[in-house]
């Protein structure tokens, strides 16, 4: 008999996979979740940060009997001050707020309409409670700086709130304004009050900018895309002279704004002035990160961003070294990977040239009222539960830094006066904003505002640290007077940092944007500059200013004379990327990444 056939195993089921449980929240995600919740409610600005700064100056005033009885004093001559000046305006004659006043006059209550019974009380009344506030949170022995700056920036708030210029009916100009147009105007700012709550609604960007576009009259210079990476574009600029400085420039833009502002309208564009000044330029253009790139950090940044950028444009233009420039952040990470470089002992870099940057964030000016670890605390729980940080917040923030003339004078004047201040290349762009990912920005925050560790030297890139004073490369430092982002005295301590024998530092006038975006020609701007030698004695920054004579003008000049001297010659212009050595032409400027919302 055949053997009988063996029996057939029945076919194994499949194993259903284990189920991951989901994870269980934690006492610090329950926090942070709640801190976000804070944060929404309070603006973003941690009320434990304030409350501390208070209970500080509270505890310690309460210890001050003398000061106390100073301030007692000091507000009863106030008071009669504003009492006794009222006595005057009843007289029906006009009288000046600024008549006799013991104190710092406001310049918003100089018109003649101000010198008129009551709106001259009233604007006397509101000058001498500045005094005596501004008074009350200073010089209160025992309070830390920190706390009474928070103070300062607290009042600050309130008296630009309550300033009588902001109210109609405490304002004789907006009342006879109205008058004037039978309440038109009012009329008119209605209307932009609905058209700018429809806009937000909507999402739509603000009026006005609808006549700026990306690559129709903003952005235009002509280029090509030659890099693109899950971080950044890289463009290349196309040549508009026959010979050309044989270094490149790599401009590192900012990643809390979009690089177009180095490329405005064409009277307004850097790029474009030193495309015809003879130079190759190569701009960085950031992505706008989503949800997705939470975990993108600063190594990314260096890796992805600047050295990715760099092999690039030292691919394209072979055997030439690389002027590069940083603007804001984007020159802080230029020190980093100029650092990295030298720890790495690659000489890839002739110069480097930095726009408002800092690299020591010991005085980081107003700023240092959101960099605290409460108010940290509260924005990293916001950042983490969205995975970014959204570029109103920032805005926001600026704007509290100069409220008065960001948050109060824009309101009057839209909504109050009915009048929309015209719109222009600089203001479009302020309104195109960008995200930050929520690992960079804590690590940013963290490592570099709160502890300083770049310019302590404490700083790691690729898990090796990295030291600031290894830079010796020529450099040019751009600060501007009246910048409350990067303080020009605070950019100015690069000069402590790095062991450059070539180190020039220039003060321009306006502010974190304006100064730089100043134009080729500008007569209403000014500058100042001076070049040290490392043999040099180092000069504080008010003697600085004492030693580097007032010029008239842009500064742009000053700067492209420089990188002309520190290149060596001209040469055929360079190839619009390098298919060959992997970097093929992949569009036009100014490419995919700018336009991302």
């Amino acid at each position: 008999m055949p053997a009988a056939a063996p029996p057939v195993e029945a076919a194994a089921a499949p194993v259903a996979p284990t189920p991951v449980p989901p994870k269980t929240p934690t006492v610090q995600d329950f926090d942070r979740e709640f801190r976000a919740q804070v944060a929404q409610m309070t603006a973003g600005l941690a009320p434990t940060a304030f409350a501390s700064a208070f209970g500080d100056w509270a505890m310690h005033l309460a210890l001050a009997p003398g000061k106390q009885r100073e301030l007692q004093q000091h507000a009863m001559a106030r008071a009669q001050d504003t009492w006794m000046f009222a006595m005057r305006a009843l007289t029906g004659g006009e009288v000046s707020p600024a008549e006799g006043f013991e104190g710092k006059t406001d310049r918003r209550y100089g018109a003649d309409a101000w010198s008129t019974f009551p709106f001259n009380v009233y604007a006397r009344a509101y000058q001498n409670s500045v005094e005596l506030m501004k008074e009350a949170v200073n010089d209160v022995e025992g309070v830390t700086d920190y706390h009474t700056q928070l103070m300062s920036f607290a009042v600050r708030m309130l008296l630009d709130a309550s300033a009588p210029s902001n109210y109609l009916a405490s304002n004789p100009e907006l009342l006879a304004l109205t008058q004037a147009e039978h309440g038109q105007n009012l009329v008119r700012g209605l209307q932009h009050v609905l058209d700018d709550v429809s806009r937000t609604v909507r999402g739509d960007v603000p009026a006005g900018t609808e006549e700026y576009e990306v690559g129709r009259n903003l952005a235009v210079t002509p280029g090509r895309v030659v890099y693109r990476n899950d971080l950044i574009e890289l463009i290349q600029y196309s040549p508009a002279t026959p010979q050309v400085h044989a270094e490149p420039v790599l401009i590192v833009p900012a990643w809390i704004m979009k690089y177009y502002i180095l490329d405005l309208s064409p009277r307004n564009s850097m790029v474009k002035y030193l495309v015809d000044q003879g130079h190759t330029v190569f701009m960085i253009s950031w992505k706008n990160p989503s949800e997705n790139d939470r975990n993108v950090g600063m190594d990314d940044y260096v890796q992805q961003g600047f050295l990715a950028a760099l092999d690039a444009v030292t691919t394209i233009v072979p055997k030439q070294r690389v002027h590069a420039v940083g603007y804001c952040i984007g020159g802080t990470l230029l020190s980093i990977g100029a650092a990295t470089l030298a720890r790495e002992r690659d000489q890839r870099l002739a110069s480097m040239t930095m726009f408002a940057a800092q690299t020591d964030f010991s005085e980081p000016g107003e700023l240092a009222f959101f960099i605290n670890p409460s108010q940290l605390a509260l924005l990293e729980a916001s950042m983490h539960r969205q995975g970014v940080l959204e570029s109103k917040q920032m805005g926001g923030a600026f704007a509290l830094l100069r409220a008065q003339d960001l948050v109060w004078q824009p309101i009057v004047n839209q909504y109050v006066k009915g009048q929309r201040d015209p719109m222009i290349d600089l203001m479009a762009w302020n309104a195109d904003g960008t995200r930050m990912p929520w690992r960079m920005h804590s690590e940013y925050l963290y490592r570099l505002y709160l502890d300083n560790e770049l310019a302590t030297n404490r700083f790691p890139v690729g898990g090796k640290l990295i030291r600031l004073s290894d830079i010796r490369l020529p450099m040019f430092v751009v600060g501007t007077e009246t910048d409350h982002v990067a303080p020009w005295k605070s950019v100015y301590k690069v000069d402590n940092l790095v062991r450059s024998d070539d180190f020039t530092f220039l003060l321009t006038s306006s502010g974190h944007n304006a100064g730089i975006v100043s134009g080729a020609v500008n007569p209403k701007r000014h500058h100042r500059l001076r070049t040290r030698r490392l043999a040099d004695p180092h000069l504080a920054p008010d003697d600085w200013v004492a030693s580097a004579p007032k010029q008239e003008g842009s500064w742009w000049p000053a700067w492209q004379s420089w990188l002309a001297e520190h290149s060596s010659g001209r040469t055929k212009p360079p190839a619009m990327g390098a298919p060959a050595r992997g970097y093929p032409v992949l569009g036009d400027a100014p490419g995919e990444y700018v336009k991302q919302r």
